[in-house]
């Protein structure tokens, strides 16, 4: 089971990705929207802003999310590691349940090119 300190990174890491990602994937990230990822074996949440392509104001506390974010990820902390490390394929995950994935239509629709 990875640790706070790992998810944190893997999140940071993720951010960068985003960052330096172009073209559709790119214009994907550019939303302004709040965003939660709910870690399950440890109790955690993270929370921020993806905005400008990238992710800001990168916050954990524990339990679940105080407010309901408009991109909401829920996933075990290894499963975090893995997609971000690229070990796991987001897809695959999500479709065996491993990650979920909340968001209004259109933000999924975006969201779909980064995934």
């Amino acid at each position: 089971m990875a640790n706070a300190e790992e998810c944190r990174e893997a999140l940071e890491q993720l951010s960068r990705n985003i960052g330096g990602s172009t073209g559709d994937v790119r214009k994907a990230a550019e939303l302004d929207r709040s965003l939660s990822c709910r870690i399950t074996d440890l109790d955690l949440t993270f929370t921020g802003r993806l905005r400008g392509g990238s992710i800001e104001d990168l916050r954990e506390a524990p339990g679940s999310p105080a407010e309901k974010a408009d991109i909401r990820l829920t996933m075990s902390s290894d499963d975090l590691v893995a997609l971000v490390g690229g070990r796991l394929a987001f897809a695959s995950a999500w479709a065996g349940g491993r990650v979920k994935l909340e968001a209004g239509f259109r933000d999924l629709l975006r969201l779909r090119t980064l995934l």
